[in-house]
């Protein structure tokens, strides 16, 4: 098959963050081009993005709706392989569950839905029709995640005993939705963002972090969330005591008023060899602390490093690579899955190695459960 997988897009018009970057991220690698969109719920809106992105007028759509219809009536070798979804989070079911009715893969920015009733859905959507479903969440995709992951699941650290992971941020200090700021606004509104604020928007990336690191489940928790900014409806700041699945212990911290912050996702994992650590915001480092030698210092690219680690990296040790390289390794996995069942080959497993339904699942059980427990009398609240 010459030719690069086609991508069709839910909004992500003009001025939109997140659709920005996943369209950088799909096209990284070229094994994916942007054909077709519907890139917001105002029509004229969706015409002028699909013109600024060079888009043909015919592929360029007034609703998800009208965009998957046209497509599925197109010939095999014009129609769109998959849909990618960045739309706020009341915006994903729709667009998600309609692409996959109509036999087109999809990719979907977190969390999975607005509800568990949507997800739960969904999951069996996937399994039912056996498409391709992935979700975004992008720091899976880093080199020196996955070498940690690879690193845990050989037994080189020993049994896991503790999981520490944060996620603290700052630009919700202030009531930023009463300004003209869009990313505020729909984050902090419960019609929009569902039952949790800075829970679902940043804690289910730390919930995600810890179990795809660590191979294991949590279980059980017990949680304390706060809307700190007088008039918030929804959660600006969690606390969260976790149970895993092999009797490890961990915290989860995860917070949007943390003054001063930016993006300071980190990680810190110990076994009964040692322990690492890995940040978001150095993310080409991974700090090695061994019970009997001394500290380790990995870096991207760079040393022996396991075939994982290895494959996520794209230029020589030493040059930064970041967040949009992240996004686009879950992209040329995505393309690489869909590549090989068009020409009826055998994918390599090293791509398929992505978030997918059930890891959205989860996220949203994750939500629902720290919602619960944060209003709960309950000291601890089964996952």
């Amino acid at each position: 098959m010459a030719r690069k997988i086609r991508m069709g897009m839910v909004g992500g018009g003009i001025g939109a963050f997140i659709g920005g970057v996943h369209r950088m991220a799909a096209a990284l690698d070229g094994q994916i081009e942007l054909v077709c969109g519907a890139f917001s719920s105002k029509p004229d809106k969706s015409k002028a993005s699909g013109e600024a992105f060079f888009l043909p007028e015919d592929r360029v759509y007034g609703s998800y709706a009208e965009m998957i219809e046209q497509e599925k009536n197109l010939s095999e070798g014009e129609r769109m392989d998959f849909v990618s979804i960045v739309t706020p989070n009341h915006v994903h079911f729709g667009p998600a569950k309609m692409a996959l009715e109509n036999g087109f893969h999809v990719v979907c920015d977190k969390p999975l839905a607005f509800n568990m009733e949507e997800a739960l859905e969904l999951e069996k959507l996937v399994e039912s029709t056996g498409l391709i479903f992935a979700l975004t969440h992008n720091y899976t995709g880093y080199p020196m995640v996955k070498q940690a992951r690879a690193m845990i699941k050989n037994g080189e650290l020993g049994k896991i005993r503790k999981v520490v992971v944060e996620y603290p941020q700052g630009w919700l200090s202030t009531k930023l939705e009463d300004t003209d700021s869009k990313q505020a606004s729909w984050r902090t509104d419960p019609k929009r963002s569902g039952i949790a604020g800075a829970m679902g928007d940043i804690g289910t990336h730390a919930e995600n972090l810890a179990e795809y690191i660590t191979g294991l489940q949590i279980t059980e928790l017990c949680a304390d969330l706060t809307a700190f900014v007088d008039g918030r409806a929804l959660d600006d700041d969690g606390n969260v005591l976790l149970r895993f699945d092999n009797g490890a212990k961990g915290i989860l911290h995860a917070s949007q008023i943390s003054a001063g912050e930016e993006n300071d996702l980190n990680i810190r994992v110990y076994g009964e060899k040692g322990g690492l650590e890995w940040r978001q915001m150095e993310p080409n480092t991974l700090v090695v602390k061994w019970l009997d030698k001394p500290k380790q210092v990995m870096r991207t690219g760079f040393g022996d490093l396991h075939p994982a680690s290895l494959a996520a990296a794209r230029i020589p040790a030493g040059h930064p690579e970041g967040y949009l390289e992240a996004f686009a390794n879950i992209y040329r996995n995505v393309a690489a899955c869909i590549r090989a069942r068009v020409e009826g080959t055998k994918v390599d497993p090293i791509h398929e190695d992505f978030p997918t339904v059930s890891d959205g699942v989860r996220g949203m059980r994750f939500i629902e459960r720290v919602v619960y427990a944060g209003s709960s009398e309950e000291k601890w609240v089964k996952f």
